[in-house]
C-alpha cells in the first residue's frame, strides 16, 4: 500500500483475491473504484513535494494518531497518542465488524475493540466446474 505521499482513496482492487461474497457486502453497488494515490503535490515554492518517511522519531510530530504493522497473522493497530505497540487484529476478522475509533481502547495487552457483525459473513469456497462428459469412441 505505499503510495508517493498518502492515498487519495482505498479502493476494492485490495480486494481482488478475496471470495466473491466478501466483495459483494463491502461494495454490494459496485460503485467503489480502485484504490488512488494523492498526485500532484508541490511545495509551497512550487517545487514537486518528496515522501518524507515515517519512522518512530518524527510520527508524534507529524500529527499521526494511528501506526499499522502487517503481519503474517495478523495487522497490528497501534493508538500512536497512547502506545507504541498495539493489538494484532487477525486477518481472518469479519472486514463487516464495528471496529472502536477511541485509540484509548486499543491497549496492547487486551483483545482489539471489534464487535463482530450481528450477521457473520459467510466465506463459501467456489464450486469446481463439472466435469466434461467423456465422448463415446466411435468404433467399426
Amino acid at each position: 500500500m505505499d503510495g508517493p505521499y498518502d492515498w487519495k482513496q482505498l479502493g476494492m482492487d485490495l480486494l481482488d483475491r478475496a471470495p466473491d461474497n466478501v466483495r459483494e457486502r463491502l461494495d454490494p453497488h459496485g460503485d467503489r473504484g480502485p484504490s488512488a494515490p494523492f498526485n500532484n503535490v508541490f511545495n509551497v515554492d512550487g517545487t514537486p513535494a518528496k515522501p518524507i518517511p515515517v519512522t518512530a522519531d518524527n510520527a508524534d510530530a507529524m500529527g499521526l494518531e494511528w501506526g499499522y504493522v502487517l503481519h503474517d497473522h495478523g495487522i497490528e493497530v497501534i493508538a500512536l497518542t497512547w502506545y507504541v505497540i498495539g493489538p494484532i487484529v487477525p486477518w481472518d476478522t469479519d472486514p463487516l465488524s464495528r471496529i472502536s475509533g477511541t485509540p484509548l481502547l486499543w491497549d496492547p495487552t487486551r483483545p482489539p475493540p471489534i464487535q463482530a457483525p450481528a450477521a457473520p459473513l459467510k466465506v463459501t469456497k467456489p464450486v469446481a466446474p463439472a466435469p466434461t462428459p467423456a465422448r463415446p469412441r466411435i468404433t467399426r
